[in-house]
């Protein structure tokens, strides 16, 4: 067989699509960033008829190039939850005005094969999004992000993804010191909200681009 780690991608992908999809979730698959964007702008956005959008903190958003393709487009309102111009008091009320756009974007910490989201999060605006608020959800996931089961997920998050974050947002939290996890106590602590998205309701609501490499942590 040629190009069997493509193969074996391909494969992957499309189960879990699969399975993504009984569970209420639209799914699209992008074969790289590039093309995650340009399924985002050409077949998922101009069906919505979006008045207004934001985000929550996705390296995986910004690597497709969709947050600078949105964040100044005249005819969106657009919530710039990045704008790190703001002051503290202004981001959490622009993170609750976030909560009732017409779409949201952001990514996940990881997706088990059969079908469901596991998130954790710092300030909870991101999770509290993809389960109730905003009239869309969309979710831009590298195939890194994918884990057998819920097990696998929640120990990829804590043993990986969170520390990781944590030295990118230069938190002043042990695990950013030694790459471990020490269920800190830290105010700089990011692991506060755990969230486990079994099914989409309504239908549809949350769509889905799953990539063909990997991004984001």
């Amino acid at each position: 067989m040629k190009k069997p780690i493509d193969n074996y991608w391909n494969l992957k992908l499309e189960s879990v699509k699969e399975n993504l999809e009984n569970n209420n979730f639209e799914v699209f698959i992008a074969q790289d960033a590039k093309d995650a964007k340009k399924i985002a702008i050409n077949d998922i956005i101009p069906g919505l008829d979006i008045k207004s959008v934001s985000w929550g903190g996705s390296m995986s958003f910004v690597a497709t190039g969709l947050f600078h393709e949105l964040k100044d487009n005249p005819d969106i309102d657009v919530l710039n939850t990045f704008d790190t111009r703001l002051s503290k008091e202004e981001m959490m009320d622009l993170r609750r005005r976030s909560l009732m756009t017409d779409l949201f974007i952001t990514g996940t910490n990881a997706v088990t094969e059969a079908g469901h989201l596991v998130n954790l999060d710092m300030v909870g605006n991101r999770v509290a999004a993809i389960i109730w608020g905003p009239k869309n959800v969309l979710l831009l996931i590298g195939r890194n992000k994918i884990t057998a089961d819920l097990e696998d997920a929640m120990i990829r998050i804590k043993n990986y993804a969170a520390p990781v974050n944590t030295m990118n947002l230069d938190k002043k939290t042990p695990c950013a010191k030694t790459g471990i996890c020490h269920d800190c106590s830290s105010p700089d602590r990011i692991c506060n909200y755990w969230t486990i998205t079994e099914k989409s309701f309504v239908k549809n609501r949350i769509k889905i681009i799953l990539i063909n490499e990997d991004l984001g942590f």
